[in-house]
C-alpha cells in the first residue's frame, strides 16, 4: 500500500535500474545537505487550534500571476525520461490534470515540442545557460514558440558538483553500457520495454539542434565543455530581454543575491541549493527561507525547493513565506513506480496531507497561512 512518499521512493527504487534512480536520488559529496534539506523540515513544529470552523477550505495559489489548485509545482528534473519511458510527457499531463505548473528541464529527454504536442495548457521551461549563446537563444525561442508560460534560470550549476554515486555507477551521457549496467536494466523487464516502445531516448533539446550535436555520441565532450563559469548577473539582463515573459531566478541562497535578483526585474526567485546536489555543506533550503523572505518578500516572490517530501512540509514553506514550493524527487519516485498514474497519486497524497494539516492549525485559506502556526516561528 502506497501512503507517502517514502513508499513510492522504496518501490521505485525496485522499479528503475540503479544508475538512473541513483541519477535522481542523490546529492554530492558526503550528501549532507541532501540529507538535512529533509531533516530541517521535521524540526519545524505544528500549533494544533481548536474548535476553529474548518469549513470550505481552499488551496488555490496565485503563483507569478497564474492562477493553480495549490502552492505546488514540478521543478525540473534532468534525465526524467530514463525514470519511465515518456517521462517528461507523462508528468507534464499529470500537472495539468492537476492544475499545478510543470517546468521542463534543459537537459530533458523528451523534447520542447514533444511535450507540448501532447499536452494542451502551457508548461514552464527551465533554462541552463550555456557557452553557446546562440544555442540559449534558440531555446528561449523555441521554448516562446510552443507557448512555455514561463522561463526558469537556473542560476546554480555554473559548475558541476561532483555526485559520488553517479561516478561510482559509471554514469554518462551518453550512457556507456557495460556489464554491470547491462544486468541492472536487463534486471527491469518493464522499464526495458517501455523504453523500447517510445523514440524518445536521447536529450531532445540539444541532439539536433546545438551545433554539432546529431546524434549521442558526440554530446559528452559537448556538455562538459558547455556549461559557462562566467555567467552574471548581466546575463540574467539580457535573457530577460529575449525572454519577455515571467521570469523565475532558480539557486538563490543568499540574502544579497537575493536582493540583487529582486533588482533584476525577475517575477520570483526559488530558494533552492539544488536538492543539495551542488555545493555539499551548503544549509538546507528551509533553514535560509525566513531571512530571504523578510528581505526582498516585499518587492518579489520567494519559492523554495529541495527536501519538500509532504503536504506538510509545503505548508512549513507557506508558514516561513514562501509563494510556492517545487517538488522534484517526489514525483520522480511517481513516475517510476507507475508513469502518469504515480505521478497523479504522489500529488492527490501530497493534497490530503496539506488540506489536513492546514485544518488541524486552525486555517482555511492557504494564502492565510503564516508563522502563527509554527512553534517558535521558525527553526
Amino acid at each position: 500500500m502506497l501512503l507517502n512518499i517514502d513508499d513510492f521512493k522504496k518501490k521505485a527504487r525496485k522499479r528503475v535500474p540503479k544508475l538512473f534512480f541513483e541519477y535522481a536520488d542523490s546529492g554530492s559529496w558526503t550528501q549532507s545537505t541532501y540529507r538535512e534539506n529533509e531533516a530541517d523540515f521535521e524540526k519545524l513544529k505544528f500549533v494544533p487550534r481548536v474548535l476553529v470552523d474548518m469549513a470550505n477550505r481552499t488551496l488555490e495559489t496565485n503563483i507569478i500571476g497564474q492562477k493553480f489548485s495549490m502552492p505546488v509545482g514540478l521543478a525540473p528534473v534532468g534525465m526524467t525520461g530514463m525514470q519511465h519511458a515518456d517521462g517528461e510527457i507523462l508528468a507534464a499531463q499529470a500537472a495539468e490534470e492537476f492544475g499545478i505548473p510543470f517546468t521542463l528541464s534543459t537537459m530533458s529527454i523528451c523534447s520542447l515540442e514533444a511535450v507540448a504536442e501532447k499536452t494542451s495548457r502551457p508548461f514552464w521551461f527551465q533554462l541552463y545557460v550555456m557557452r553557446d549563446r546562440k544555442f540559449v537563444e534558440a531555446l528561449i525561442e523555441r521554448a516562446k514558440a510552443v507557448n512555455c508560460s514561463a522561463l526558469v534560470l537556473t542560476l546554480d550549476l555554473q559548475i558541476l558538483g561532483q555526485r559520488h554515486k553517479d561516478i561510482r555507477n559509471g554514469l554518462s551521457a551518453p550512457p556507456k553500457f557495460n556489464m554491470k549496467h547491462i544486468w541492472q536494466v536487463g534486471s527491469r523487464p518493464l522499464w526495458c520495454l517501455q523504453m523500447l516502445a517510445t523514440k524518445n531516448r536521447s536529450f531532445g533539446n540539444i541532439i539536433g539542434h546545438a551545433t554539432g550535436i546529431s546524434d549521442m555520441s558526440s554530446l559528452s565532450s559537448w556538455t562538459t565543455q558547455q556549461f559557462d563559469p562566467s555567467l552574471s548577473w548581466e546575463d540574467v539582463t539580457w535573457i530577460k530581454k529575449r525572454w519577455g515573459g515571467p521570469l523565475i531566478l532558480k539557486g538563490i541562497m543568499d540574502k544579497g543575491d537575493a536582493l540583487k535578483a529582486a533588482k533584476t526585474g525577475a517575477d520570483a526567485i526559488i530558494v533552492s541549493n539544488h536538492g543539495g546536489r551542488q555545493l555539499d555543506g551548503a544549509p538546507s533550503s528551509i533553514s535560509v527561507l525566513p531571512e530571504i523572505v523578510d528581505s526582498v518578500g516585499k518587492h518579489i516572490e520567494v519559492h523554495l525547493d529541495s527536501g519538500v517530501r509532504s503536504g506538510q512540509d509545503i505548508l512549513r514553506a507557506k508558514a516561513l513565506g514562501a509563494t510556492a514550493t517545487y517538488i522534484g524527487r517526489p514525483y520522480i519516485y511517481g513516475l517510476g513506480v507507475a508513469g502518469k498514474k504515480g505521478v497523479t497519486k504522489v500529488l492527490e497524497i501530497l493534497r490530503n496531507e496539506l488540506d489536513i494539516t492546514m485544518a488541524h492549525c486552525g486555517k482555511r485559506d492557504i494564502n492565510e497561512v503564516n508563522r502563527s502556526i509554527l512553534y517558535g516561528g521558525s527553526l
